[in-house]
């Protein structure tokens, strides 16, 4: 087993944070600070230094987090390994799972308990983030699979289709019901709207398709960026001005029940596609692999 101290400082090092690391790894703050101390004083030098009420690594901290978290991803191999040969045909292990706010809030939560059913060995963890964050943290090998919404992709991460999905205009219902006829592209775009933040696939599909109709997402006129769904739902619902962008797979309760409705606009599809995501090169756990064929197959 790996040095817990080497735990405590890589936590420190991705958070540039002590109170995160502490919050991570369930310890106390002054413990944090007393293991990172002690591995300063062993390897006789400064990891981290503090910039007013930043943290910052040093050179030794940069080549220490790089050691650890090679020791770690080791030490994990090394578990599934030996779970391997305790049993072939068993699926253990760790599995550190990022997911899109789409996903994790509206299509995951009705498969993963029948996942963990039939894998229980396996030490599933869920990140709900937004797509431009999952990205990130499968670079610094903070997860090892990630699902995400389509939006634009990095050299450095591989991506394949997990599921086709639709975003649609929506907004709080009418006594009238959704327009006749599709709305007007400006006509829509003159209503307050409530969007997902930067970083949000929903974002990127949305902007996208507007830069195709020569429309500048600058121009519009946006009441709120929220970083979650059911934010955009719940303002939607408090005012039946606005106008808000979101997955069809999000709406079935609220169209079910009639407050909101789905308004569509002339010229303008948001088709995009849901993906899962790994970093380029780097071969698929077991555990993974077969997360992966269980979401296939019941998709």
């Amino acid at each position: 087993m790996s040095d817990f101290r080497l735990r405590v400082f890589a936590a420190a090092a991705r958070h540039l944070s002590f109170t995160k690391a502490a919050q991570e790894l369930f310890i106390s703050q002054p413990a944090v600070t007393r293991h990172i101390r002690e591995l300063e004083t062993h390897y006789g030098q400064r990891l981290l230094e503090r910039r007013g009420n930043r943290v910052a690594l040093t050179e030794a901290g940069h080549l220490l987090l790089a050691h650890a978290e090679a020791v770690a991803e080791a030490e994990h191999a090394v578990e599934a390994r030996l779970h391997a040969l305790r049993d072939p045909a068993d699926t253990a292990g760790r599995l550190r799972l990022g997911a899109s706010t789409t996903l994790a809030q509206y299509v995951l939560p009705g498969l993963l308990p029948g996942f963990r059913r039939r894998y229980p060995q396996v030490e599933l963890t869920l990140r709900n983030a937004n797509t431009e964050q999952i990205g990130e943290a499968l670079l610094r090998h903070e997860l090892d699979l990630g699902l995400v919404e389509g939006g634009p992709h990095s050299r450095d991460l591989h991506y394949e289709l997990l599921l086709p999905d639709e975003l649609v205009a929506v907004r709080a219902a009418t006594p009238t019901g959704p327009p006749p006829a599709p709305l007007p592209l400006a006509e829509a775009l003159a209503h307050p709207l409530v969007l997902r933040e930067r970083g949000s696939g929903t974002l990127d599909v949305l902007e996208a398709a507007l830069r195709e109709l020569q429309v500048k997402p600058a121009s519009l006129s946006v009441t709120f960026h929220f970083d979650n769904t059911e934010a955009i739902k719940g303002y939607l619902l408090a005012d039946p001005a606005a106008l808000g962008f979101v997955s069809r797979r999000a709406l079935a309760r609220e169209l079910a029940a009639g407050l909101l409705e789905i308004v569509p606009i002339d010229g303008l599809h948001l088709s995009r596609q849901f993906e899962s995501v790994w970093v380029q090169g780097q071969p698929l756990g077991r555990p993974a692999q077969r997360l992966l064929t269980y979401l296939i197959t019941m998709l």
